[in-house]
This record gives structure tokens, C-alpha cells and sequence, in this order.
């Protein structure tokens, strides 16, 4: 028998990945932070509201704030303007004027802002730990490994990238680098008949039900013209045969928040409220937005509902905080406004950026101490600003 007393400890050594997620190490080329710098002021702060109004207003025309649709409440006061990534991202771009941009949204958000800014202009995130779980499906090396995969598989040359821009910057240098373009929510389908014209083949990321929906419900395709690529399996799962096979290789990565919802949500908030209009967006599952009445982009949900008549009854399948600002904004037009789950879902990274962390961010600003800058280096910007340009250039 062994003596325990005397064993010796084990030779195992932590891994990068396992240090990141205990907090001790960062990852430069992840979507996610890992700390924030700096001492933010208590939530419980009384003055919070007044000091974010006095740092803005010393700031003046020198700091533009964007807040997406996600964001809480309490941070979207503040904001100068609200929308979905890509639109505020062209915001930022059309006030070159503004010394700072503070962008309360997620990390590819800021990238993106960065990318189609002045160099004069520094973009801000107010907490850097505000990811995208979505984006961090798809890293720079596991889509080099991709396509290197499908180049063994003789089928590299006759597909063409088409990336989401809820991707990082790298991700869309990576398109940009091969004959590939960006994509909304709402131009999706427009950015596969553009691919379609230039190859046989599309490499959609990073998100699958985007592409899986836009391919099969917009542009008429089946699910067996779809195969799905795991990055965590060797070759990513896939047979030479079926990657010849696919028109669509969509890449395993999928919405932590709009990947809730289920067939069951949709059957409950029918048999719940008679009468009402399921109203999802594309990145929720196949089944889902099948069985939905309107699917649509951010942007498309809030027109939709802008122009529903008084005494509609609506279950909405996207982030919460937007869903309650909705209902909230069309209740005394009779709407009935619901979430589509029974279960509360925020987008928990989102989430991250609070009052505490803008107030912090807006102070700094105004003390002249530049704090959190996102900047995409040089080549990754060329690239992927190749990518977002051929985007804009689709009719």
C-alpha cells in the first residue's frame, strides 16, 4: 500500500484559460476583461445621478455618449444617443468633433467605434469586463484552424466569410482579410446574396441561428444545406464530405440571452394571452423563430411596436432591460407589452456597465485622465474596416 503521508504533490500546473477565469491573468485578445481599474463610487452613492450630470456637463461637446438598447435605464438618461451596435457605432463616426467616446455597451462595441473614428477620437468602455458571450465563441486562432480545416478540405477557395458584427475586431479583420463582409440582424440576408455572388460557399460566425435563419427562413434554403462547425472538436466535427456537401458552415457560437428562449415559451405565452403577436429576433433558435409571427432585428421590434394599434397584446423575445423600457413606453397606449420567458434573462454583461462605472469613467474624463480606451491596432483595423466597408456597400 501507498504511504500517503510521503506522497508527493502533483506537477500540474495551472492553464492560461483556468487563470483567466480565477481572475489572476488577462487575455488581451479576449472579448473579456478581467478587472477594472480605478475606484468606482459606492451604488449607494445618493449623489451618483448629480455627479454624472456635472461631469458630463463640464466635459461638454468634447464627450458623446452611446448607449445601447440593452443597457439599464439608469445609464441610458445619460446617453446622447441610443441604438443597436452598428448604428452607434456610425454615430460616433459622424460626431468627429467629440474628443471621447463613451460607449455603454460591450467590448466589440467599442472596437467597432474605434474602427470607423477619427484617430483624434478615444473611445471609452466604463467597465472593460463588459463582454460579449457571443463573441467570445469565435477567437482569432480558432477561425485560422477553421479555415485551415477547410482548405484541407478543398473547399476554402469557393467559401466566402460572412461575419456578424457582434464579433471582435479580430473576427472581422479575419473576414476582411479573405474576400468576406460584415452583417446586422437586419441585413442579412443581403450580405448571403452578396457572398453568394462572390463563391459557392459561406463560413457564417459567429453566431448559428442567425445564419441558420436567415439561409433557411429569408433566402429558402433547408436545414440540410447547413452543417455546424464546434471549434472544440477535432476538425470541427465535421467530415471532408460534409463540408463539400454544405452550402452553409455555421459557426457554434449562439446569443447567451436570445438562446433561452424556447418552443415552450412560445406555446405557454399563447395558451397565457389569447391573441397575442410573438415578436422574436433572428438570433433566438430555428424552432423558435418558426414558430413566431414577426422576427426582426433590435430596431425592427421597437417600429414594430411603435406602429402596433392600441390594445395589442405582444410577448417579445429579446433582453429584458429593452423588453420593460417598451412596455413601460406604450402603456398608456393600451399595449400590452410582455417577455417572452417566464424566466428573467438579462444580458449579464451588458449589465456590467452601471452608473458607478459611469460616473467613474465621466470623472476621469473631466479630471483629463483618459480610463479604459479601446484601441484596435493597426492591420486588425485595415481588415476589418475592409469588411464593414464592403458591408456599407452592399445595395
Amino acid at each position: 500500500m501507498r504511504d500517503v503521508t510521503t506522497a508527493q504533490p502533483l506537477d500540474v500546473q495551472p492553464t492560461p484559460l483556468a487563470l483567466l477565469l480565477l481572475g489572476r491573468e488577462a487575455d488581451p485578445r479576449s472579448e473579456r476583461g478581467v478587472e477594472c481599474p480605478g475606484d468606482l463610487p459606492a451604488p449607494s452613492d445618493p449623489d451618483l445621478v448629480a455627479r454624472a450630470r456635472a461631469a458630463k456637463e463640464k466635459l461638454g461637446d468634447k464627450v458623446f455618449v452611446l448607449g445601447h438598447h440593452y443597457q439599464r435605464d439608469e445609464v441610458i438618461e445619460f446617453a446622447d444617443v441610443t441604438g443597436d451596435s452598428f448604428k452607434l457605432a456610425r454615430d460616433a463616426a459622424a460626431r468627429p468633433d467629440a474628443e471621447y467616446i463613451v460607449f455603454c455597451g460591450v467590448h466589440f462595441m467599442a472596437e467597432s467605434a474605434d474602427i470607423l473614428t477619427t484617430e483624434a477620437q478615444q473611445v471609452v468602455l466604463p467597465d472593460l469586463a463588459a463582454g460579449c458571450s457571443m463573441a467570445d465563441m469565435a477567437t482569432a486562432e480558432q477561425v485560422a484552424e477553421c479555415w485551415e480545416v477547410l482548405t484541407e478540405a478543398g473547399v476554402a477557395e469557393s467559401t466566402v466569410p460572412v461575419s456578424y458584427m457582434n464579433s471582435s475586431a479580430d473576427i472581422k479583420a479575419f473576414t476582411g482579410k479573405h474576400g468576406g463582409t460584415i452583417c446586422t440582424s437586419s441585413n442579412a440576408k443581403r450580405a448571403l446574396e452578396w457572398a453568394f455572388q462572390q463563391g459557392q460557399k459561406v463560413l457564417f460566425l459567429p453566431d448559428q441561428h442567425l445564419g441558420r435563419n436567415t439561409a433557411v427562413r429569408d433566402m429558402g434554403m433547408s436545414l440540410e444545406d447547413c452543417v455546424v462547425y464546434n471549434p472544440h472538436k477535432p476538425n470541427g466535427g465535421l467530415t471532408p464530405e460534409q463540408l463539400r456537401a454544405a452550402t452553409m458552415i455555421l459557426w457554434r457560437g449562439h446569443c447567451s440571452v436570445h438562446g433561452r428562449f424556447s418552443l415552450d415559451s412560445v406555446n405557454d405565452v399563447r395558451e397565457r394571452i389569447p391573441g397575442v403577436n410573438v415578436l422574436v429576433h433572428p438570433e433566438c433558435k430555428h424552432e423558435v423563430v418558426a414558430a413566431a409571427d414577426y422576427v426582426g432585428s433590435t430596431e425592427y421590434i421597437i417600429k414594430a411596436l411603435e406602429a402596433a394599434p392600441a390594445g395589442s397584446k405582444w410577448a417579445i423575445g429579446t433582453e429584458l432591460n429593452l423588453v420593460r423600457r417598451l412596455a413601460n413606453r406604450f402603456a398608456d397606449q393600451g399595449k400590452e407589452i410582455v417577455f417572452l420567458d417566464k424566466t428573467v434573462c438579462f444580458c449579464s454583461t451588458m449589465n456590467r456597465i452601471d452608473l458607478p462605472h459611469l460616473v467613474w469613467a465621466l470623472e476621469s474624463l473631466a479630471a483629463g485622465k483618459v480610463v479604459n480606451r479601446i484601441q484596435v491596432d493597426q492591420e486588425t483595423e485595415h481588415f476589418a474596416k475592409l469588411a464593414l466597408e464592403r458591408m456599407l456597400a452592399l445595395p
